[in-house]
């Protein structure tokens, strides 16, 4: 039987296996990739060109474009290519670098997440407070610990997954490199240790998640009570979206590392995964973007510039042709 010495590559699960249907997924993907790579890099560019975007909500909001872009560019472009050139395989050291950056990007997200709340609170239920409890520096440690604690997870999930010996194929009911997955692949009763491991860190995300939806029940008890109705028009069209994204990656990410043997099919398991590591990348920018007036205004000063800037360059060539 293989161990994992003797096994130089993984065979990733397809979407399908007709080639209408594979060129078909290839499109769809291909549309959703570009969708997220847009919104994300107009967040970006966006939050980081204008000087009244630099406060401590559009902060964590361009980490959190930078975090999604990350993680929706270490699986999709993989069952991308996969799917159009209708190929399986993934080296074993592309199969590492793939879970480990997922799991480093996928745990920062969701810690920033809860930051992210934490952040929403201190604005709406102690606004006199806001300034003195996140200030710059404040908010850069809150990032980096987020960004910590993700490498620091990815990297002990990451070495108690490939330090198994592995013999039962290199077959992955995944189309990409998922920790569950892997573990299936183990002939040892050391994969028992990862498990734990796994435990500990969505009982974690849960703790983290309980935090979160605490926050928001205190947020939602001041907003209830404000008098304007402008105001709590705001207030909701900014959290509301933020729980509903948040319970989504929660729950469907709880789902895939504990469901039972017992109700495991691979298109439930695609299905799953799926929600949680494409969906939330892709739509976060929409949400955020199209439910924020400050954000909205400066992507389309953005896009004033960069058409004025295109207007310029052709009527200087034009002009230099002439």
């Amino acid at each position: 039987m293989p161990n994992s010495s003797s096994v130089s590559e993984f065979l990733l699960m397809a979407f399908a296996d007709m080639r209408e249907l594979q060129l078909l997924h290839f499109t769809l993907f291909l549309g959703i990739y570009l969708a997220a790579l847009l919104g994300n890099g107009l967040i970006l560019i966006a939050v980081a060109c204008n000087h009244h975007l630099h406060t401590p909500m559009y902060f964590f909001l361009l980490n959190l474009a930078l975090l999604d872009l990350g993680c929706i560019s270490t699986t999709l472009p993989k069952a991308m290519a996969n799917a159009l050139w209708d190929n399986r395989a993934i080296s074993y050291q592309g199969c590492v670098a793939q879970l480990f950056l997922f799991a480093l990007l996928i745990e920062s997200e969701f810690s920033l997440l809860t930051v992210m709340a934490f952040d929403r609170y201190i604005a709406i239920c102690k606004p006199l407070h806001y300034g003195s409890l996140l200030g710059s520096r404040t908010c850069a440690q809150m990032a980096a610990a987020a960004w910590g604690s993700g490498f620091l997870n990815a990297a002990l999930h990451t070495t108690n997954t490939f330090s198994l010996p592995l013999c039962q194929g290199n077959a992955v009911n995944q189309f990409f490199c998922e920790i569950p997955h892997i573990l299936k692949l183990s002939c040892s009763n050391a994969y028992l240790r990862e498990v734990g491991a796994l435990v500990f860190s969505v009982s974690l995300a849960f703790g983290c998640f309980v935090f979160i939806v605490l926050s928001y029940v205190q947020i939602f008890r001041v907003v209830l009570r404000m008098p304007s109705e402008q105001g709590r028009h705001k207030a909701f069209s900014t959290c509301l979206p933020h729980l509903a994204i948040v319970s989504l990656f929660i729950s469907t990410g709880m789902f895939a590392y504990l469901k039972p043997p017992s109700i495991s099919s691979p298109s439930l398991d695609l299905v799953v995964s799926f929600l949680y590591s494409v969906v939330p990348p892709a739509v976060n920018p929409l949400i955020y973007s199209m439910r924020n007036q400050e954000l909205k205004d400066a992507v389309r000063k953005l896009f004033e510039y960069m058409l004025f800037k295109t207007n310029n360059l052709l009527f200087s060539s034009q002009f230099i042709y002439i």
